[in-house]
């Protein structure tokens, strides 16, 4: 269902070379070496970096208990709080790139404005992504907490989707990096506070 959406997202290695211009100008390996990133710009690759965290952690978490190195019950326990704080966070980001900085962003730089619409449109695909996830994780849940003990095809389909949506996150999260902390960088980040 969600390979048929969207712009490419599951399948798109990095952005493409038109959109890497000021990537090319201001690489990762000069970002706080050459060039100084300011609290913006940190606070967004910190976002980025919990939602790299939380999102490595479920899938983690999933796998063990597969491979029986977490029981059942303790993986009830720690699923759900989890699992709900990182879909609200990440539903809630988005909506403050997509009505409060992308504009801004786009307008700045009209190089990058279809960038910010890629960017944009990667939003809806894993938001996509996003509900595929709770379809699966609902029934999933619901099993454990009435203590059955065949999970597994409940859990597949679970770890299915959230490997999924971990993949196109995480191609999202560096190709908005390569975006928007290059412009920030030329431009500086006072016009965008």
């Amino acid at each position: 269902m969600t390979e048929a959406l969207g712009n490419g997202l599951m399948q798109r290695s990095g952005l493409s070379h038109d959109l890497r211009v000021l990537v090319e100008q201001y690489p990762r390996k000069s970002w706080n070496v050459e060039h100084h990133i300011g609290d913006l710009g940190r606070f967004w690759i910190q976002r980025h970096d919990g939602f790299r965290k939380l999102g490595k952690a479920l899938v983690d978490r999933i796998d063990d208990l597969r491979e029986e190195r977490l029981g059942v019950a303790e993986y009830a326990r720690w699923f759900a709080p989890r699992l709900n704080q990182f879909l609200g966070e990440l539903d809630g980001h988005h909506q403050v790139e997509d009505y409060q900085y992308f504009p801004r962003f786009a307008a700045a730089d009209a190089r990058l404005a279809k960038g910010f619409e890629l960017l944009e449109e990667d939003h809806q695909l894993i938001h996509t992504l996003l509900e595929s996830n709770i379809a699966t994780a609902q029934p999933f849940y619901k099993a454990l907490l009435a203590g059955e003990t065949d999970v597994a095809v409940l859990r597949d389909a679970h770890a299915l989707e959230a490997e999924k949506l971990l993949t196109g996150l995480m191609r999202h999260l560096e190709d908005e990096e390569d975006l928007i902390i290059p412009l920030l960088l030329d431009q500086g980040e006072e016009r965008f506070w």
